[in-house]
């Protein structure tokens, strides 16, 4: 292979993605392994240089022909030194995260928020390919966000810009955030937010509906639940998206009447839900941003699902390192 292979690592709480990627963004293999969180997570970083020189041995290719390896992590991080604060789902605290790396591949490493670096995938080749100013919000179980100014991820003083999650929207009786705030965009937007919201409607209403039957057959529902009875016009799903579309369009209409982006990709497992999702989405977006702004800006559904993180991760390879391994 005459070019250069960057690696890109999603880490995950349950999992750990990998791919070896080249320069056009091409995925030439990917891979995942289980994440080993006992004894705090000290074993996760040798795991991944196990796994990357097996990888690497499979397909024949020198340390000298790899650029770097980026990587995706969860938690609090400082993106200069690569150092983890804490990730708690991980177990560490106070984790020098890039130097680990480096020193268990030989291999030139560069750490990122895992929601920024799905979000730099999604500028490189996907939902966002051609952006330079953008938004991404990937909602699951939590909301997360990657903010894309002049084609470079916004990171603040410390780091913590684009946690778009934990902005209150829901100032009087909001619910408990597990950021300890209460109220935040996570409670009312995410899949977790909008069962929470669904369950308190079932409570509240006891009209006929297709969710209830759903509640009553498999005793919970899930957002997918929620966006599929909306779908087929169940009166009290649809309130429930609409409210959780509200919530989202508020907060993006706020933070773009600051960035003005061109583009903001919707990711995540709630983006599956399209335009039942997308439509109450753009018109509280619209409401809430400035009428210049709005033009200018698009709203898409992510492209690149589940290895917008490795993609991302590899691009910051790509673009940011300069040595080829460490000594």
């Amino acid at each position: 292979m005459a070019d250069m292979i960057n690696i890109g690592v999603d880490l995950g709480g349950t999992t750990i993605k990998m791919a070896l990627i080249d320069d056009s963004g091409r995925i030439i293999d990917k891979w995942a392994i289980p994440t080993n969180t006992i004894d705090n997570g000290s074993h996760i970083t040798s795991d991944i240089s196990t796994s990357i020189n097996k990888k690497l041995s499979e397909f024949h290719l020198d340390k000298a022909e790899v650029r770097g390896i980026g990587m995706g992590a969860p938690g609090f991080i400082d993106m200069d030194s690569g150092f983890v604060y804490k990730a708690v789902n991980i177990g560490w605290e106070n984790y020098a995260l890039k130097e680990e790396l480096q020193k268990s591949t030989g291999i030139s490493a560069i750490i990122e928020n895992d929601a920024n670096a799905a979000a730099l995938g999604e500028m490189w080749i996907g939902a966002g390919k051609g952006s330079k100013n953008m938004i991404c919000v990937t909602i699951g179980t939590g909301v997360g966000g990657g903010i894309i100014v002049n084609g470079d991820i916004l990171h603040g003083v410390s780091g913590m810009a684009g946690e778009i999650g934990h902005m209150t929207m829901v100032t009087k009786d909001g619910a408990l955030c597990n950021c300890g705030k209460k109220g935040c965009l996570e409670t009312v937007s995410s899949a977790t937010g909008i069962r929470r919201l669904a369950l308190e409607a079932l409570d509240y209403n006891d009209s006929e509906s297709i969710l209830r039957e759903i509640f009553e057959k498999k005793g919970d529902i899930t957002a997918e639940d929620v966006f599929n009875c909306a779908g087929k016009q169940d009166p009290l799903s649809s309130a429930v998206a609409e409210k959780a579309a509200y919530y989202l369009g508020y907060a993006l209409g706020a933070i773009s009447i600051v960035i003005n982006p061109e583009k903001i990709v919707i990711g995540g497992g709630v983006s599956h839900a399209g335009d039942v999702l997308l439509t109450p989405l753009i018109k509280y977006f619209k409401k809430y941003s400035l009428p210049r702004i709005f033009d200018a800006c698009t709203i898409d559904i992510a492209k690149l699902s589940n290895d917008a993180g490795v993609i991302g991760a590899a691009w910051l390879a790509k673009t940011k390192l300069n040595r080829v391994h460490t000594a």
